[in-house]
């Protein structure tokens, strides 16, 4: 082989993604966004209005919440079933006693409880309440 030669048969270097985002379809933006602004999420004034609207998490992780309409226009085949539930998210609340606090609020303010807080057998107490769109939001901390 000589120098000009290429070398096809090197292996490609290594990508490692890194999750930045967290998305979920949502069929009612408004309600989305209250939910989550009560699970302590920032989204920016008048994401209401948007297609697209995003909160940077302290880690800097993003998390979207797109409407049914945003996803057709760029996928219009896909299949948006109401109700099934479409990511499932965890919120850690500090203590078992701010799991118990969050959940109250959230049915409180009307949200649907899939799983009353208990004491799980993996060392948390454990909770989840569906957002306007049934995806299950976890609420959880340690027990110790």
């Amino acid at each position: 082989m000589n120098s000009n030669d290429t070398n096809t048969t090197a292996a490609p270097t290594r990508v490692t993604p890194r999750l930045d985002m967290v998305g979920v379809v949502t069929s009612d933006l408004a309600a989305s966004l209250a939910f989550y602004r009560r699970l302590g999420l920032d989204f920016p004034t008048g994401s209401e209005d948007l297609p697209h609207a995003e909160a940077t998490l302290a880690n800097g992780l993003r998390f979207a919440l797109d409407t049914e309409e945003t996803v057709r226009s760029f996928a219009p085949d896909r299949q948006l079933v109401p109700g099934a539930g479409r990511v499932g998210l965890a919120f850690h609340c500090g203590t078992p006693a701010g799991v118990d606090a969050v959940y109250e609020e959230l049915v409180a303010a009307g949200y649907r409880a899939e799983l009353k807080p208990f004491d799980a057998v993996w060392g948390q107490r454990y909770a989840t309440v569906l957002d306007p769109d049934g995806n299950g939001a976890d609420l959880f901390a340690p027990l110790t």
